[in-house]
């Protein structure tokens, strides 16, 4: 394991491995900065100082990359599966070599505790790994006749060019949830990482090079969303969209995809309720509240932002809590906090608008409430007691640390509460009723629901919500299938 000693702020040329630091796109197997001369500066959240630039590709740009990943699918396709699963795993080897280069260089320009960034680096890895594997095995389904006189074969075959659009929460794993499924199911890749962390989408981009990918196989394009999305959503050549984002984006580029029916898989907002009852185990279940609120600084799309307690233990869990979070160390990511900086300043304001409208609505500011002196980017762990439901924090995602508290006196009650959102990601359940899990996790309207722990993620894990959640799930066998098109054959038998 790496000490976090060794992390300091520090000129990401002084990395390990300087190579995994790259200012360029990837594309056909060259790094360039396009046909134009604009690019877009990389700045630390912590601190405001800037890490690096990367070029800002053009539409054309964008255009050539897919032409580039189209030609190159006629070989990668057809390429042998155990060739794809070698070069995956060799992939997945070199992530795991370089873990440490790649935590900082996520840290310096994302932000988050350099512990979770280590984390994130094995959870991207795991996805290579398990891709890799799944490769050998993508064509394990069959049928059994009905017609006396033939024989019938089920076939997958990769949809073809690979649209990836990721976010900046966790620029690493969403990539490789995605590209890794890609590639092992025989498509070719164009990436568009966020703006605001493309390094690590570039390191990995460094990393897949030195495995031995084919050149157009996997390439990243930096830049302008709109142009270099719309670029993807209006090529025919991408046959499937992936994206990592908020709905309302989704909605746009469902949209955009209709008049070329692409496949799609999206992984949208959430508004995860928190259900404690109080048969709960008290304390465990504080530890798994504190777990699900503040992971990622709040930044995550699992992050528990309706806390339901049972009112027979709801002051004293909400004191209990508060505790901890009064506790909780904020700052920079490479001093390993437990929060650190929040993306941009449009996050901080979301946040100081969420606290005012639920104070205004008459809730209680328990701790918490402001920026935080370390910085204009870190904003306090905060905690809002008696949250009435018509604010605005229980309403829509908050994306940062606060804590939003209201009681509930019964089952009927608490259900119709966290059901009441149309992003259904992840709910969270704690009681020790097994009747009453069994009852609530049918009922609850989410993709995912945790019951009595908090991390439930994994390479093996379909991941995925309902409603306006999301379509389609990622990692797992079902991730896979999802850049597949199914085909039947239906031949005379011998």
């Amino acid at each position: 394991m790496t000490s976090l000693a060794i992390f300091q702020k520090a000129d990401l040329t002084t990395l390990r491995d300087p190579r995994l630091f790259r200012e360029f796109a990837y594309v056909g197997g060259a790094w360039t900065r396009g046909s134009g001369n604009l690019s877009i500066d990389v700045t630390d959240p912590a601190d405001g100082s800037r890490v690096g630039c990367v070029p800002a590709m053009t539409v054309s740009d964008t255009t050539e990359a897919i032409e580039i990943a189209h030609r190159a699918f006629v070989r990668w396709s057809q390429e042998s599966p155990v060739t794809r699963a070698r070069l995956l795993r060799r992939w997945y080897e070199l992530i795991i070599a370089a873990r440490d280069d790649l935590a900082r260089l996520m840290v310096q320009e994302q932000g988050k505790p350099i512990s979770e960034a280590l984390g994130e680096i094995d959870y991207a890895g795991s996805f290579v790994e398990f891709y890799s594997e799944e490769a050998k095995r993508l064509n394990v389904e069959n049928i059994t006749s009905h017609l006396p006189d033939a024989e019938m074969q089920l076939i997958r075959e990769p949809v073809g060019v690979a649209g990836l659009v990721t976010p900046w929460n966790f620029p690493s794993a969403m990539l490789t949830r995605k590209a890794a499924a890609a590639l092992a199911a025989g498509c070719t890749v164009v990436a568009h990482p966020s703006s605001e962390t493309p390094l690590s989408a570039l390191a990995l981009a460094e990393l897949a090079e030195r495995a031995g990918l084919p050149a157009g196989v996997f390439n990243v394009v930096t830049g302008n969303a709109a142009e270099i999305v719309g670029a993807m959503t209006a090529a025919p050549e991408i046959r499937i969209l992936s994206f990592t984002g908020s709905t309302e984006i989704g909605r746009l580029l469902y949209g955009q995809s209709a008049p070329t029916i692409k496949h799609l898989v999206m992984e949208l907002g959430g508004h995860a309720p928190f259900i404690a009852f109080a048969d709960c185990d008290f304390q465990r279940t504080v530890d798994h509240a504190i777990a699900a609120k503040f992971a990622t600084s709040g930044q995550d799309c699992l992050a528990a932002n309706r806390i339901y307690i049972e009112r027979p233990i709801y002051q004293r869990f909400v004191e209990a809590f508060a505790e901890r979070v009064r506790a909780l160390r904020v700052g920079p990511g490479l001093t390993d906090p437990d929060i650190g900086p929040l993306i941009n300043a449009r996050a901080v304001e979301k946040q100081k608008q969420h606290v005012d409208d639920a104070l205004g609505r008459g809730a209680h500011l328990v701790c918490g409430g402001n920026v935080n002196p370390a910085g204009p980017l870190f904003f306090e762990p905060t905690v809002l007691a008696d949250v009435p439901e018509d604010a605005l924090i229980f309403r829509e995602e908050t994306f940062g640390p606060i804590a939003a508290f209201a009681p509930f006196d019964d089952e009927e009650a608490v259900l119709a509460s966290a059901n009441r959102t149309e992003t259904g990601l992840v709910a969270y359940l704690h009681t020790a009723d097994a009747a009453r899990i069994a009852r609530m996790t049918r009922r609850l309207e989410f993709g995912m629901v945790a019951v009595n722990r908090t991390k439930i993620t994994g390479a093996p894990v379909p991941f995925g919500g309902v409603k306006q959640a999301g379509l389609g799930r990622e990692g797992s066998r079902h991730g896979i299938e999802a850049y597949t098109d199914l085909k039947y054959v239906c031949r005379e038998s011998a």
